[in-house]
């Protein structure tokens, strides 16, 4: 099996994926998706649309997620390095309002999987990084929104301090307004649906 989950997080909801890397002096060749492994794991095994950003040292960007349709993600680094994080905003979750960070980069080839219910960003850590990930929702700006990335009671320990941001992340909404907004009913905790992935 190429892929293998490396670790759990957040009440085994976000996981570090690796995968098997077979190279020589000519380079490199790896699998970053297949689907009859993913299943092996418990892992969403429908993409419905792929995204990929390029970055400047010291750019953030998050923390973004979305309900309608529901979008889970899967985040890589090709290019430079990065830390990406997941934060839990489930109403009722035992882990609400913790987070999950790790530098991947295009040597580690690391890959997070964050689930729906958490909001997902990045910080840049070199300049020309390149962030990919797949979706399992088609991105709608009416059913999407996003948490302060600098929230205090969040408390994310980015690494870097001088960082760029977006005037729409830098004016988003705290965990505690989300939550204190009716919209917050369309994310909920459900210990019955809570994936299970599985370390092989």
């Amino acid at each position: 099996m190429p892929f293998q989950l490396d670790s759990l997080h957040l009440g085994g909801n976000v996981a570090v994926l690796v995968t098997k890397v077979l190279g020589d002096d000519r380079g490199f060749f790896m699998e970053t998706y297949r689907q009859d492994n993913f299943r092996d794991l418990g892992l969403p095994t429908e993409w419905l649309q792929d995204n990929h950003s390029r970055s400047s040292k010291g750019v953030l960007r998050g923390l973004h997620f979305q309900w309608s349709p529901p979008m889970s993600k899967l985040m890589r680094v090709t290019s430079g390095a990065a830390f990406l994080v997941a934060v839990d905003i489930r109403k009722g979750s035992p882990t609400l309002g913790r987070w999950f960070g790790l530098e991947v980069s295009a040597d580690n080839k690391k890959q997070i999987y964050a689930p729906y219910g958490f909001a997902r960003g990045f910080c840049a850590l070199t300049d020309g990084c390149e962030v990919q990930y797949k979706c399992t929702g088609i991105y709608n700006p009416k059913g999407e929104s996003g948490v302060l990335y600098k929230d205090p009671e969040i408390g994310i320990d980015w690494p870097l301090v001088d960082v760029q941001v977006s005037a729409k992340d830098a004016n988003a909404q705290t965990l505690k307004q989300w939550l204190a907004s009716p919209l917050s009913d369309n994310i909920v905790y459900e210990s019955q649906s809570a994936p299970s992935l599985r370390a092989e």
